[in-house]
């Protein structure tokens, strides 16, 4: 393996469990926050957007947000990335 190999992106999206949604409002609307984009940065850290579609429902555009600082929600990223690198550490090449 080439350690000099560059790779641009490492990001996941994981489904937030029903019982860990919110709401937030933008622009007058209010979205129900239903999936997590966590991507791991160059130095180690991860950092995630949460996205999710409007509760009135409609064509409204999938709108990312800022994730809160909840201890649920860092546990859930956390097993999230753990549970992702332990898949691609396993992967089998291509099928």
């Amino acid at each position: 393996m080439s350690s000099d190999l560059e790779v641009s992106a490492l990001a996941i999206n994981v489904t937030i469990p029903q019982e860990l949604r919110w709401t937030d409002t933008r622009r007058g609307e209010e979205f129900m926050l239903s999936t997590l984009n966590v991507r791991l940065l160059p130095d180690g850290h991860l950092a995630t957007k949460a996205y999710g579609r409007p509760v009135a429902g409609g064509r409204g555009a999938y709108v990312s947000f800022p994730v809160p600082d909840r201890p649920e929600l860092a546990a859930l990223i956390a097993d999230a990335a753990s549970r992702a690198g332990a898949l691609w550490a396993a992967h089998r090449g291509l099928g």
